[in-house]
């Protein structure tokens, strides 16, 4: 039996009879992963005798059977996980340790450590072909979307060209047009700051979309509209959000149709950026019409998960609701461990970076407010801390941009805009 060292941790090997076993714990070894199907050959142990044997020689034992034509990102995170957990070095086996060799490697691109160009180098040196790997890689990259964030410090917000690397075709979302309340000035720092990373990534743009309408800051979604040509898309329920704040506003004028996007999402309704498949979840809550978008691998999730140190978002606008909340989060987080989770805000506790990407994974695991939270318990933190909570300084303000797609409101005869907003119409005034 031929052990090859692929990390600090890591080795892998061919299979391993029951005497092979026994000899590994001299060797220093603390896991066994078994990569192998069972009955892929008359000849081999099998995951029974093999988990027995571990057992017996003080390993841990971890079975992770795949085959070369069938490996999921599941897998090789199964497989990340049981070298992590493990307290020493690992061996790893399947019918050659070639399967074994590739979970490592297709993980270590994943997660950024090592190009894809180099997986067939790295396994030839080592005498195992894993071109398998690389071909993995290169079909995964067609679920795989490029996500470039931009933050903006001036709202805590977080704005996203999501693109496919096979067509370089892109989806923004969520983009900011900025706004200086005290001096009632916009402008479009923000928005051109996407344009130019566009034009530099050679990318096209196929859509912009908006999670919900938001209310601390101003969509630029018509103005990159108008330099793009791209369709521009929310949740159909957005209709309701319209026709709540047309009473809100006193606005008859306000067309309550959602026609000022060119399309309106429905839960469960499909579409590509570029060649990858995404697809739209409702997850009302924070909003009436909030919805996350779901491209590839990646889960555009807004207000309703912050980053697991940061717990979830408020629930007391109008047309808000906890209770419903948390359901929208549990829809969330049903979707695959791998999921990467990109929030729309980052408020930067302790003072810490901004950051934005986390994984259903790690929220299941870390976040305070879901933790080993029942939903009632949720309902109740929540409510109590949006209680503390003032209301969002721009709120009346970007609603009424918001809920038309973007549009500031139309010069008057002088050639000045103008924004209304009313007073005493919303609860949570700041001596309160």
């Amino acid at each position: 039996m031929k052990i090859t060292t692929i990390s600090e941790k890591l080795s892998v090997s061919s299979q391993p009879s029951l005497d092979d076993i026994q000899s590994l714990r001299a060797q220093g070894f603390k896991t066994l992963i078994n990569n192998r199907p069972d009955d892929e050959d008359p000849d081999q142990p099998g995951t029974q005798a093999e988990a027995q044997e571990a057992k017996h020689c003080g390993l841990s034992y971890a079975f992770i059977p795949v085959t070369g034509g069938t490996i999921t990102e599941a897998d090789v995170r199964a497989f990340q996980r049981a070298v992590d957990e493990s307290d020493g070095p690992v061996f790893a086996h399947c019918k050659s340790g070639t399967r074994s060799l590739n979970l490592y490697l297709i993980g270590e691109v994943l997660d950024g450590r090592m190009s894809a160009n180099e997986v067939v180098g790295f396994g030839r040196s080592r005498g195992y072909d894993t071109s398998a790997a690389a071909q993995w890689l290169d079909k995964h990259a067609t679920r795989r979307p490029h996500v470039k964030g931009f933050f903006d410090k001036r709202t805590w917000s977080v704005q996203y060209v999501v693109s496919d690397p096979t067509t370089r075709k892109c989806a923004i979302i969520d983009p900011v047009l900025d706004f200086d309340e005290k001096a009632g000035a916009t402008a479009t720092i923000n928005a051109d700051a996407i344009l130019d990373y566009i034009r530099d990534e050679g990318l096209t743009v196929e859509w912009i979309l908006d999670t919900h309408p938001h209310a601390d800051h101003f969509s630029a979604a018509q103005y990159l509209k108008e330099k793009t040509g791209a369709k521009t898309a929310i949740g159909e329920r957005v209709v309701d959000v319209q026709k709540l704040w047309k009473g809100i506003y006193n606005w008859p004028e306000l067309a309550t149709d959602g026609s000022q996007w060119d399309q309106l999402f429905a839960h469960g309704e499909t579409f590509k950026v570029g060649s990858i498949d995404a697809k739209v979840l409702f997850s009302p809550g924070h909003t009436l019409a909030s919805i996350t978008y779901v491209i590839g691998d990646a889960a555009f999730v807004h207000d309703t998960l912050f980053m697991p140190d940061s717990g979830t978002a408020r629930a007391d606008f109008p047309g808000g609701d906890a209770r419903i909340l948390w359901k929208s989060i549990q829809d969330i987080l049903a979707l695959p461990d791998e999921t990467r989770i990109f929030t729309g805000h980052d408020y930067q506790p302790n003072g810490r970076a901004p950051r934005w990407e986390s994984t259903v994974a790690e929220q299941k695991k870390s976040n305070p407010h879901l933790a080993g939270v029942t939903e009632e318990e949720f309902v109740a933190l929540r409510t109590k801390r949006d209680k503390t909570l003032p209301m969002p300084k721009l709120i009346l303000h970007a609603l009424q941009v918001n809920i038309r797609g973007g549009r500031l409101p139309e010069p008057e005869s002088n050639g000045k805009r103008y924004l209304k907003f009313p007073l005493d119409a919303l609860q949570g005034a700041a001596w309160e």
